[in-house]
């Protein structure tokens, strides 16, 4: 399965969580309709990581993730275009990959993806990057999923 990466925009991302972007006229923007924790024994986890591009496009996967119980946000501090991919559920579960879609990011933008989407680990293109994460955690089992997938490859336009 071939997916091609699309832009990101709020409006085509809205089901499965929120763009983040910082304002274009000074001022602050608020993004806390899209945090959600549903464990009232999870606490805030903020974490940095460090990511390195990827080798070679296309980017090839058998993989996707999500965290059942919390939102899960990345926020990008110093880095390029990367891509946040993402299926809704299935209906016998797990994720459904042929309505998986993929979204090219820009360096500035930045993503919440909502409790239970599932998501694609988040892959970095022009050059390492750096991003703040977000999300909320017990340290138990039910923090994060990963599941196998048929394969598929995304596609940059």
């Amino acid at each position: 399965m071939i997916l091609r990466a699309e832009p990101l925009t709020s409006a085509a991302f809205l089901p499965y969580g929120e763009v983040i972007e910082c304002p274009a006229i000074p001022g602050r923007t608020y993004f806390e309709d899209a945090l959600a924790n549903l464990r009232p024994a999870a606490r805030l986890s903020i974490s940095l990581t460090v990511k390195p591009p990827l080798a070679a496009l296309p980017l090839r996967s058998t993989t996707m993730e999500r965290h059942e119980y919390s939102s899960q946000s990345f926020i990008p501090q110093e880095g390029g275009r990367w891509l946040a991919i993402v299926a809704p559920h299935a209906a016998g579960g797990g994720p459904d990959m042929a309505r998986a879609r993929a979204f090219l990011c820009g360096p500035n933008q930045g993503v919440t993806y909502g409790a239970d989407v599932w998501h694609h680990p988040f892959t970095v293109l022009d050059r390492e990057a750096r991003f703040v994460i977000v999300m909320w955690r017990t340290g138990g089992a039910g923090d994060e999923e990963f599941v196998e997938v048929p394969p598929f490859s995304v596609e940059l336009p």
